[in-house]
């Protein structure tokens, strides 16, 4: 275990929760981790080093970033944090800066992890609107969070945070996006070739198809394109989406036989709450049945046609479901996906 790894909540919370807990985005429920990167360098009680490190100017630099500064790292303890244009993929949007000087006055203990969930909960959801122009997602890929002063500013009197966006994926691992939030559509969506990983019960990151995984994801779909007035019903969108995730299947397998491959189609559907934020694009996946139809089974290879070849353009599959193995059954699922039929 790493030494920051007892500093992040779980990462298992669904997209319904985001809602159930009354618009308290998974971005500040879920690996916090801007929250604690700029820590790292300090040390962390308990963990390896112990020393008390100073931030690299660049990280100076990205901590006291105002808003509408976009920020990224590439290495695993952000320590070569930076500002970029945020046409460029990146990390965070700073979205409000937030003083909890008056609640934390000079001597005042570090807060707990439970306290900056609280912080996070009770200071980043309410500037998103203004900042943004319009709602946020309550499903969609982008969540709030709160970057936090090091325990050394913290020393220091350093009461100032940074609230934000981000695009934590299934498992917790930060995604890049790129462009400005405000322009960005917050559909959940992965691009078609993208394969998730089985985490146990949980649905994980992006990972290569070559290894075991839950979904495979074959097509982006508008809803728009069919539904172009109101929001649909999600028994609409389901027989619309059983018509074209098969016709999208076809394409990206070469018309592979799916049952024979005991393969599974899924799609996503949407929420009244995410059309009314503009998000209408949508997923066709597929996945793999347990036997005893209790959760998905792990599959490894993709299932897309090869190009034109040899082989006949058939699909690229590294062979059947494997035996055993966990999955999420399909009530622990988001409830944003459905099976097929």
């Amino acid at each position: 275990m790493s030494p920051s790894a007892d500093r992040f909540p779980t990462a298992t919370q669904t997209l319904r929760t985001r809602v159930v807990m009354g618009g308290i985005f998974a971005g500040a429920l879920i690996a916090l981790a801007l929250s604690v990167v700029f820590s790292w360098s300090d040390g962390i009680t308990g963990g390896s080093g112990g020393g008390t490190g100073k931030l690299s100017a660049a990280a100076e630099e990205a901590f006291h970033s105002p808003p509408g500064s976009c920020l990224t790292w590439d290495n695993p303890d952000a320590s070569d944090a930076r500002k970029v244009a945020c046409t460029q993929p990146h990390l965070f949007e700073v979205t409000a800066l937030v003083d909890i000087g008056a609640q934390f006055p000079a001597g005042a203990p570090v807060p707990s992890l439970e306290q900056w969930q609280q912080i996070a909960q009770q200071k980043c959801t309410a500037d998103v609107k203004p900042y943004l122009g319009h709602n946020l997602d309550p499903y969609g890929k982008l969540t709030t969070n709160l970057l936090r002063p090091t325990p050394s500013q913290w020393d220091d009197g350093d009461r100032q945070l940074r609230c934000g966006l981000q695009w934590a994926g299934p498992g917790g691992k930060l995604l890049p996006t790129t462009g400005p939030a405000k322009e960005q559509d917050q559909s959940l969506v992965f691009p078609p070739g993208t394969c998730l990983a089985l985490r146990g019960k949980s649905v994980g990151d992006p990972i290569e198809c070559t290894n075991p995984h839950s979904y495979e994801i074959i097509a982006i779909l508008d809803l728009k394109t069919k539904f172009k007035d109101a929001y649909p019903s999600q028994d609409d969108q389901k027989a619309w989406l059983d018509t074209e995730c098969t016709k999208q299947a076809a394409d990206y397998t070469g018309g592979a036989d799916l049952d024979a491959k005991k393969l599974i189609l899924t799609w996503d559907v949407r929420e009244q709450e995410s059309w009314d934020a503009g998000s209408t694009k949508v997923n066709c996946k597929v996945a793999a049945l347990l036997p005893d139809k209790s959760g998905l089974q792990a599959v490894t290879g993709s299932i897309k046609a090869a190009p034109g070849g040899p082989d006949g353009g058939q699909p690229q599959d590294g062979g059947p479901p494997s035996d055993g193995g966990g999955g999420p059954s399909t009530n622990s699922a988001p409830p944003s996906t459905k099976q097929n039929g």
